[in-house]
């Protein structure tokens, strides 16, 4: 779906971007992460031509970018930025029909479909006669996700879209963004420098360094098959913390003891290892019931779910 082939950008003597290549396949979240001037956001905005690559190819599609009319290029593609950028003296619902005016809509599709949208993003009815001064930060980048998403674009790109929110808020965001269907259909490059964010969201993670891409892949591969120092201590702080996170109970499900069921609290087999912790703390008894594939279930204790845990990390360490 998108293609970068060997793309190159310098900014009078500082190379931002250093021969870049990578695929995002149709329907995938690739998450470009590093630390700040690592060429990510770079990279990003000359997929919509923001910025315009000093070398190299990028295709959407099968098209070259260079060879299509950027505004129509740009028109065709969703853009979430950190800081927003809401017209202030327009109302939630002038915000939201930038882009299908330009586009030639009629009214009453355009209301119709940004009453959609509004809905899927909790903002319904009253908030659509709003200024942007009237909502919180939390509402904003939900109005700011709306506009990006009013025509359906088939790419969506998002620049630190949570980074201008306090965590709580960056949270809740974050499990609407999951939970949307819409987005389950798009493609989306999403740049960010939080290693929990890009854990959560990512089909696949782009770590970047210096312009250089470091590594590609799942966020397991990263956790377990780090390509080099840089890698793995770029995760070190974070490692443990990301692993409960992103082991889920099937993972681990034959190395849980063959305990039947006896009438605790229950968890489905396709959480992670953390809500099962967290659940295990709420419950005075401190055993849970697994409810895996194929009717099956196992009881849990924080030992059983820990010594678990302890076996299929060492199994993914010497893999």
């Amino acid at each position: 779906m998108i293609k970068l082939n060997a793309v190159n950008k310098s900014f009078c003597d500082t190379q931002a971007v250093k021969d870049v290549s990578f695929e995002v396949s149709e329907g995938e979240n690739l998450i470009l992460l590093g630390t700040s001037g690592c060429g990510k956001t770079t990279t990003l905005k000359m997929i919509n031509r923001l910025i315009v690559p000093d070398s190299g190819s990028i295709s959407i599609d099968g098209k070259d970018i260079a060879n299509e009319q950027t505004e129509k290029l740009r028109r065709g593609i969703g853009y979430v930025l950190q800081n927003i950028g809401l017209f202030p003296h327009y109302t939630v619902a002038e915000n939201i029909a930038v882009v299908p005016k330009l586009l030639g809509w009629n009214k009453e599709k355009i209301k119709s479909r940004s009453t959609e949208i509004l809905e899927k993003l909790h903002l319904p009815g009253k908030y659509s006669s709003m200024f942007p001064n009237e909502l919180s930060g939390g509402q904003q980048q939900r109005v700011g996700l709306a506009r990006a998403l009013v025509t359906d674009p088939a790419v969506l790109l998002m620049d630190e879209p949570f980074g201008a929110l306090d965590n709580i808020t960056r949270l809740s965001i974050r499990k609407e963004f999951k939970a949307l269907e819409e987005l389950k259909r798009k493609t989306i490059v999403m740049v960010t420098h939080d290693i929990h964010e890009a854990f959560d969201l990512a089909d696949r993670i782009c770590l970047m360094d210096q312009g250089t891409i470091i590594q590609i892949g799942t966020p397991k591969e990263l956790l377990y098959h780090p390509v080099n120092e840089f890698a793995r201590n770029f995760l070190a702080s974070e490692r443990l913390s990301l692993e409960f996170k992103m082991i889920s109970l099937n993972d681990i499900w034959d190395l849980l003891p063959n305990l039947k069921s006896d009438g605790n609290a229950s968890i489905s087999s396709t959480e992670s290892i953390w809500d099962a912790m967290e659940k295990l703390q709420s419950q005075q008894e401190n055993k849970l019931t697994v409810n895996g594939q194929s009717n099956e279930q196992k009881t849990i204790d924080f030992n059983a779910l820990t010594t678990a845990f302890n076996h299929y990390q060492n199994n993914q360490y010497h893999e």
